[in-house]
């Protein structure tokens, strides 16, 4: 039997659950929300609809796989990303969606290496918030030349990354 799309792209991925696409998940209701808490999972309250937001990186994410998936929230079950659709309608091969997982991967893991010689690294944060957390850290220490380059590198480095995940996974 051959492996389905998912199994064979999510779960070499996981930038939809790792906190690479998004800060956060909207939870279609407060049962849902309560549901994921039960697990765990941290939720923080929604003003707008009382759902919640599943806050990423997602807690179920253990490596590159969810925990939880035969109970994960709708959202997570109905959202594909704009490589799987591109694959599912024959637009893209599945060997060149392994090449565009892998070149993100490889891409995040530079973020991160940059973040953690910026003096910090809290992988409980989204990538972004994680990088804007390195940068305002290392300010005070913005005039050494060291510090300085780290700074642009690291500037430089998530900004490829935002382009990629853009064009790659999210679409416009």
């Amino acid at each position: 039997m051959k492996p389905s799309l998912t199994d064979t792209l999510c779960t070499r991925c996981g930038l939809c659950c790792d906190g690479s696409l998004f800060a956060d998940v909207e939870l279609a209701s407060g049962d849902e929300a309560s549901a994921l808490e039960v697990m765990g999972l941290e939720i923080e309250d929604d003003d707008d609809d009382g759902g919640g937001l599943l806050l990423q990186p997602c807690g179920a994410l253990k490596g590159r796989r969810c925990s939880i998936y035969p109970h994960r929230p709708d959202c997570c079950r109905t959202f594909e990303c704009r490589l799987l659709q591109e694959v599912k309608r024959g637009m893209a091969g599945v060997e060149r969606a392994k090449e565009k997982i892998a070149q993100a991967l490889k891409r995040i893991e530079r973020v991160k290496e940059l973040v953690v010689q910026l003096g910090t690294g809290d992988e409980r944060l989204p990538l972004k918030e994680q990088c804007l957390e390195a940068l305002a850290l290392s300010e005070a220490v913005a005039a050494d030349p060291a510090v300085k380059r780290k700074r642009a590198e690291l500037q430089a480095a998530m900004t490829s990354v935002e382009r990629l995940v853009q064009a790659t996974f999210l679409g416009g």
